[in-house]
């Protein structure tokens, strides 16, 4: 497997989203999961035999603050407002956000609305595709 250093952001695909980590000093993982949470793992228990990769780099002010995250390892999973991305994003960020789950809700919003208007399932699976993309950044 690649080697990463302390702070970056790995991520590996897990269904039709990307499910993301940060890396601990340790070389272990911080990432959440519906079962487990917030918790740490081992890179090849993150990977589940998948095939991981970088998504950010890391700097600086995220490898402190991945150092500082290990022992706050534990927050419960929710969907909406404790996500693998928000946990991910308050450590290399310093604040927790989820584009993947707004790109997700935007998206939806602009399909069904798209449908609405216009009773064409191509053209609703365009707008959700240009909308989901539109809030992911």
């Amino acid at each position: 497997m690649t080697m990463f250093l302390t702070g970056d952001v790995i991520e590996r695909r897990k269904g039709p989203v990307m499910h993301k980590g940060v890396v601990l000093p340790d070389g272990r993982v911080l990432h959440n999961t519906p079962r487990r949470g917030e918790h740490v793992s081992t890179l090849s228990e993150f990977a589940a035999g998948h095939r991981v990769y970088l998504s950010r780099r890391t700097c600086d002010a995220s490898r402190a603050r991945a150092w500082s995250a290990y022992p706050q390892a534990g927050g419960s999973y929710n969907l909406f407002t404790n996500n693998c991305e928000h946990t991910v994003s308050r450590v290399a960020h310093g604040r927790a956000e989820s584009p993947q789950l707004r790109g997700f809700i935007t998206g939806g919003l602009v399909g069904l609305l798209t449908l609405l208007v216009t009773r064409s399932p191509g053209a609703a699976a365009a707008g959700f595709e240009a909308g989901r993309r539109f809030a992911a950044g």
